[in-house]
């Protein structure tokens, strides 16, 4: 199920709202919370735009649309396209109701916490099992999450790993692929060379010779 959620400002990390929480679960996710602080000050423009961060027993779900990130906390055992079809619905309604507004500077910390009642009729509607086989039997209507990247909270806060998507790495591949490809274009002309070429050198010594002699003679 969805444990908790907060939506958060991507350039500063400012909280725009979160879900009203009650102090069992506002306890035993405090430390989780504290990640996802962690996992909003090292978002930027570059990060990948839906991610699954695996800690401990929960998986730290994030979603990026137009520079807000809605986050949710879901146990390990929901279902990750019933979480991310979550946080779309998030995203409509937080876009259809506040817009452009989420992106003032002059907004203070969780600015808009009204979306909570949102937040909570959504959750309820995604907490009922009847929807989440509703989900499960239309995969073709959900977004492959086969292509959502995922992380492991200890590489991502202690071993300095990064949320950012794998562009250089692509650089990288695109660049080797084009070397090998011509690589292998001269090592395919090489053997043909060796395979084929003195006799083709021979043969085309012979017809110059009978040219010369027609044309001579």
């Amino acid at each position: 199920m969805v444990k908790s959620t907060i939506i958060a400002r991507v350039a500063d990390g400012l909280p725009l709202a979160a879900s009203m929480d009650d102090e069992q679960i506002e306890s035993e996710l405090a430390g989780y919370k504290s990640q996802a602080k962690a996992i909003f000050k090292k978002l930027n423009t570059q990060s990948e735009p839906r991610c699954s961060i695996e800690s401990g027993p929960y998986y730290l779900h994030y979603l990026l649309d137009q520079g807000v990130c809605f986050l949710c906390i879901c146990d390990k055992a929901f279902p990750r396209k019933a979480a991310f079809s979550y946080l779309d619905e998030l995203v409509r309604e937080f876009n259809m109701s506040y817009g452009e507004e989420a992106h003032k500077a002059s907004l203070r910390p969780y600015a808009f916490m009204k979306f909570d009642t949102f937040i909570q009729k959504t959750k309820r509607i995604f907490e009922d099992s009847r929807t989440q086989q509703n989900l499960s039997k239309l995969n073709e209507d959900l977004r492959d999450v086969t292509q959502i990247m995922t992380k492991n909270m200890e590489d991502l806060l202690w071993r300095g790993d990064s949320l950012d998507r794998m562009n250089t790495l692509s650089d990288n591949l695109r660049h080797h692929s084009e070397k090998y490809r011509k690589d292998t274009w001269k090592l395919n002309l090489e053997f043909l060379y060796r395979k084929y070429g003195i006799p083709a050198a021979i043969l085309l010594g012979f017809l110059f010779v009978l040219y010369l002699r027609y044309k001579l003679f």
